[in-house]
């Protein structure tokens, strides 16, 4: 397992697992993949064997990230890492790659004394907030998005 920087080489796998989670962590093409990734301040993969296994990209403030959720972490702490999207590939869960991409941003979220996230709560992806819970994440507030779907907003003091 080699955790590293997402490349432009990344890129067509990195969407094929966007895609397969999409209902989850919401569209990316091409496009909104690279212009991400340009203002992030952490876009990592987990590569296995030479297959992409997993991604996650990260901002800090100051950025012109558009995300509702962003926006809500924006308004109430002035230093943060905020964690936009993780997605495992369905053939690499259960294997620590997700904990150890975890444990890589945190390392970098430690200089921002805070990493935060979301989760849906409503309908509840009820498998991510109890790996939340587990790494020590705080529930600090909920969000409603136009569409319907509610979200946890949670923070992990570093």
């Amino acid at each position: 397992m080699e955790i590293r920087r997402l490349t432009d080489a990344d890129g067509q796998a990195v969407l094929d697992l966007n895609e397969m989670s999409v209902t989850l962590t919401g569209p990316l093409d091409g496009e909104s993949l690279a212009s991400n990734v340009a203002i992030a301040s952490e876009a990592l993969i987990c590569e296995i064997d030479g297959t992409v296994a997993a991604f996650a990209i990260a901002y800090a403030p100051g950025t012109a990230y558009g995300s509702a959720n962003y926006r809500w972490h924006t308004a109430r702490f002035d230093d943060f890492l905020y964690l936009d999207r993780i997605v495992v590939g369905a053939d690499f869960r259960r294997r620590g790659i997700g904990t150890a991409l975890y444990d890589a941003l945190e390392q970098v979220a430690r200089a921002h004394g805070r990493m935060v996230c979301e989760v849906n709560s409503e309908p509840p992806n009820h498998e991510s907030l109890a790996f939340h819970h587990g790494r020590g994440y705080l529930d600090i507030g909920h969000l409603t998005h136009p569409d319907g779907h509610q979200v946890v907003m949670m923070e992990k003091p570093l």
